[in-house]
C-alpha cells in the first residue's frame, strides 16, 4: 500500500468521515448546474413573479407570458439533465453551451411589454433635465450638430455596430480556443444582460430618440422640448452604417431600454475578456469600445448618464460575475451512484 493510499484510508477511518461507499449518490438535486444556469433560471423566475404580481390591466396576455416563463425554466432544467446523462451528444452539448445566447433577444423584447407595469410612462423628462443641469445643453443633440461630417458619423455608426461583432466574435473565439474560458465569458456577459433587462422593467427610458416625433412613444413636456426640432443631416443618413443601424432598431428595438446602456456595459465586459484571454486583440478592441461609448451619444441612442450608468454597471457586475462563476465552478460536484458490486 502506498503512502497516499494509507493517508486516504486513515482519513476515511476518522470519526465523522464516512467511508466512500456510505456517501449519498448526489449532494444536490442540481449537481450539474453552473452559475449561468442558476442566473438564467433565476431571471426567468423573477420576471415571472413580476408578471404574476403586477400584471394588472396592462398585460392582457399575462397568463401566456407567465406560462412561457414556467415552460422556459422547465426546458432549461431538462436540457441540463439530459446533457448530463448524455455528455457525448454533440447537439446537446452545443445547446448546453449556447442556450443563454438564444434567450437574449426574447428577454430584451419582453422588457418593452413589462416596463409600464411598475412605472407609469417613460422617465425621459427627468433624464433630459438632468443632462441640462450637468452640461448646460443636450450632448446627445449637440455632438452630431457639431460634427455632421459623413466620415465622422460613419466611424461612430460603425463603432456602434461593432457591439454585435464584439459579443459574438469574442464568444466564438473563446469557444474554439477553450471551452472553460467560453463558459466564464458567457456567465459574466449573461449576468450583465440580465441585470440591465431587469432595470429596464423598473426604469423605462427611451433615450434621445424621444426628441424625434417619429420615434417618440409619448409627447415631452414643454420645458424639455428643444426649441428647434432635431433632424439627422442628410449626409449622415446616406451612410451605409447609419442605414444599417436604422434597420436594426426598426426591426428589434423596444422602447424604454436606454438606462443603463447595455451596449456600454456589455462592450466593457467583452474587452475585459480580451485583456484576460485574447491579449493580441486587446488594444484594438479597447479603442473600438471607447469609440462605441462616444457613438452611443453621438448617434443619439443614449444620454451621457446612460453611458455613465453602463460603465458603473460593468464595474460592479464584472468582478461580481467573476467571483460567482469561480465559486460555483469550484463547488463540490455530485458523485455518481455506486454500482451494486462496489457497495457490497
Amino acid at each position: 500500500m502506498t503512502e497516499e493510499e494509507r493517508q486516504q484510508k486513515s482519513e476515511c477511518e476518522q470519526p465523522g468521515n464516512p467511508a466512500p461507499h456510505s456517501r449519498p449518490a448526489a449532494r444536490s438535486l442540481f449537481g450539474h448546474y453552473t452559475f449561468i444556469d442558476y442566473a438564467t433560471q433565476g431571471y426567468m423566475a423573477l420576471v415571472g413573479l413580476i408578471v404574476l404580481c403586477w400584471h394588472g390591466r396592462l398585460i392582457p396576455f399575462w397568463p401566456r407570458l407567465l406560462a412561457a416563463h414556467v415552460i422556459g425554466i422547465a426546458l432549461v432544467d431538462g436540457l441540463i439533465r439530459l446533457h448530463a446523462s448524455r455528455p457525448s451528444n454533440r447537439v446537446l452539448g452545443l445547446l448546453r453551451d449556447f442556450y443563454p445566447m438564444l434567450l437574449y433577444a426574447g428577454f430584451y423584447r419582453e422588457t418593452g411589454e413589462l416596463n409600464h407595469v411598475l412605472a407609469a410612462g417613460f422617465l425621459d423628462p427627468f433624464f433630459i433635465r438632468l443632462e441640462g443641469r450637468i452640461f448646460g445643453l443636450q450632448p446627445s443633440l449637440a455632438l452630431m450638430d457639431w460634427l455632421p461630417c459623413p466620415a465622422v458619423s460613419e466611424l461612430f455608426y460603425a463603432a456602434y455596430f461593432s457591439y454585435y461583432v464584439m459579443v459574438a466574435g469574442v464568444g466564438l473565439a473563446l469557444f474554439y480556443r477553450n471551452r472553460e474560458q467560453f463558459s466564464h465569458y458567457l456567465s459574466v456577459i449573461s449576468l450583465l444582460f440580465y441585470v440591465c433587462f431587469l432595470i429596464y422593467i423598473f426604469l423605462p427610458v427611451q433615450g434621445p430618440r424621444v426628441f424625434f416625433r417619429e420615434f417618440a412613444s409619448c409627447p415631452l413636456p414643454a420645458d424639455v422640448q428643444p426649441l428647434v426640432a432635431p433632424v439627422l443631416p442628410g449626409a449622415v443618413q446616406a451612410g451605409p452604417f447609419c442605414r444599417l443601424m436604422a434597420w436594426i432598431y426598426y426591426a428589434f428595438d423596444r422602447p424604454g431600454a436606454a438606462f443603463p446602456s447595455s451596449h456600454v456595459a456589455v462592450a466593457i465586459g467583452t474587452v475585459c475578456f480580451s485583456f484576460r484571454y485574447l491579449r493580441p486583440i486587446r488594444w484594438p478592441h479597447l479603442v473600438a469600445v471607447v469609440l462605441l461609448c462616444v457613438a452611443t451619444v453621438y448617434c443619439r441612442y443614449h444620454y451621457v448618464v446612460d453611458v455613465m450608468a453602463g460603465g458603473v454597471t460593468a464595474a460592479v457586475l464584472i468582478p461580481l460575475g467573476n467571483r460567482l462563476y469561480f465559486k460555483f465552478r469550484n463547488a463540490p460536484q455530485p458523485e455518481p451512484p455506486l454500482r451494486e458490486s462496489e457497495s457490497s
